[in-house]
């Protein structure tokens, strides 16, 4: 299920165009609602065109929207058994197949306006009716056929079609042998449709507790936190991770200040990687007034020698106690004489 809104008002003043698709045989509705149609008169609609000539459905994918995730909308489709699933942001196999549904309902709408004038609301039945009859590559089939087993009688096609009279038991096998027949295609096609996202996927897992920065601009056109400008950081946080949603999002614990949602893709986040603790200084130091203090070498890392014409000098790499580790190498003898207690 999704929404198209923008739409120009038509005569009965709905503005928006309530789309659900069947996502086993293609098949869909298009209802001209009002954007400003209660969550009752939705629910009213649904049960009168979908439950009605449909029955329930096992579970509905679709986006945030505020009268799907509204208590009504959840208790209605609880007490009928309906698994509700939410679409993730910047995820498009969630519900791609019902965004691209919507690209052609609007270029459908578009060349009727054009062609035969009037609004749009009086040419969504037969812009239905084109689509149920539209051949689909994914199930090898119109999803007329899918659905009711058999072709549509239409003055396009009657010498094509003619008179189908299915009898007992044969209905139920012919309805059988379809749906396995488009199962397998539609497998066909996800499985062709995997291996070119997997060729350029990476897949990225995190833990509940891990620390991620958080990308500012996750895709063009949308902007999070205000940051505008070339010089400014791509990535804030880190942030920790609270709570992990599917396999894709992740429930981060963010400031108040944060007028944003807490869910995010995985492809909006990176991981945080904390400096080594045992590089962290943690005794006092003996400032000076000039703010300057002593070093004092830890230990010896490496040992060299360096060849001139006549003689050798041994050269030593000294870690000092502060963390720091100095590129330059010492004479071995300045550093025994100054700090013997490293040759012992």
């Amino acid at each position: 299920m999704d929404f198209v809104s923008g739409l120009p008002r038509s005569r009965q003043g709905h503005d928006a165009i309530w789309v659900v698709i069947d996502r086993l045989t293609k098949s869909a509705h298009f209802f001209p609602i009002r954007l400003t149609d209660s969550v009752e008169k939705l629910a009213l609609l649904y049960v009168a065109e979908i439950i009605r000539l449909h029955g329930v459905p096992k579970s509905i994918v679709y986006d945030r929207d505020g009268r799907f995730t509204s208590r009504l909308w959840k208790k209605v489709q609880e007490a009928m058994g309906t698994r509700l699933t939410f679409s993730t942001a910047f995820h498009p196999q969630t519900d791609g197949q019902t965004e691209r549904t919507i690209q052609t309902l609007e270029d459908l709408l578009r060349l009727c306006i054009l062609d035969f004038g009037g609004g749009g609301e009086s040419h969504i039945p037969l812009i239905e009716f084109a689509y149920k009859n539209n051949f689909q590559a994914s199930i090898g089939m119109a999803p007329y056929e899918a659905l009711y087993g058999r072709k549509c009688r239409t003055p396009l096609c009657w010498a094509e079609t003619g008179e189908r009279k299915v009898i007992g038991s044969d209905l139920v096998d012919d309805a059988i042998s379809k749906i396995r027949l488009i199962r397998e295609r539609l497998l066909a096609v996800q499985d062709r449709q995997k291996k070119y996202y997997d060729a350029k996927h990476r897949f990225v897992e995190f833990n509940v507790g891990d620390f991620v920065f958080i990308k500012i601009r996750p895709m063009k056109g949308v902007l999070r936190f205000g940051k505008v400008g070339k010089l400014n950081p791509r990535y804030i946080g880190p942030f920790e991770i609270v709570k992990r949603i599917e396999k894709v999002a992740y429930r981060l614990a963010l400031p108040t200040t944060y007028a944003v949602h807490n869910v995010f893709h995985v492809s909006s986040l990176r991981k945080y990687l904390s400096d080594d603790p045992s590089k962290i200084i943690s005794e006092e130091l003996d400032l000076q007034q000039d703010l300057s203090y002593v070093e004092e070498p830890d230990q010896i890392l490496e040992f060299s020698v360096k060849q001139l014409r006549s003689r050798e000098i041994p050269f030593v790499k000294v870690l000092w106690k502060h963390g720091l580790e100095k590129n330059a190498t010492w004479e071995e003898s300045e550093m025994r004489k100054c700090y013997p207690h490293l040759f012992v």
